[in-house]
């Protein structure tokens, strides 16, 4: 069965089809904002607080919850779709230190560490 006949298949579901279509518009809103200098900060909000209160109306208590999710870190998501930055490049080098800690757990000093870390570089 290829995947466009398998999401046909689940979304026949009533709530899998809503749980679906905001999962498409939300993932939309959040490519579709930040990337260019273009793109209307105002736009965006407005498809955010239209999103989130259809999430909110939604009947699926998992959306919902998150929904509010998002209310609650309201500043950090209204940052994030109205500016063009990223913070992928830190969150990127974060997790590969962090990567390199975990494969040294229990074997060695912080000299080593910082040593594999520096020679990595």
């Amino acid at each position: 069965m290829s995947d466009a006949a398998l999401v046909a298949r689940v979304e026949q579901d009533c709530e899998a089809a809503r749980v679906a279509g905001l999962a498409r518009r939300f993932s939309a809103l959040v490519r579709g904002n930040g990337i260019s200098q273009n793109a209307d900060p105002n736009a965006a909000l407005r498809e955010l607080n239209t999103w989130l209160a259809d999430a909110r109306r939604s009947g699926v208590r998992a959306v919902e919850t998150f929904a509010a999710g998002l209310e609650q870190d309201g500043a950090a998501i209204q940052a994030a779709l109205t500016t063009p930055w990223s913070s992928g490049q830190a969150e990127g080098q974060i997790t590969r230190l962090k990567l390199i800690k975990r494969q040294m757990y229990g074997r060695a000093s912080f000299d080593l560490l910082r040593r594999r870390v520096l020679l990595a570089a």
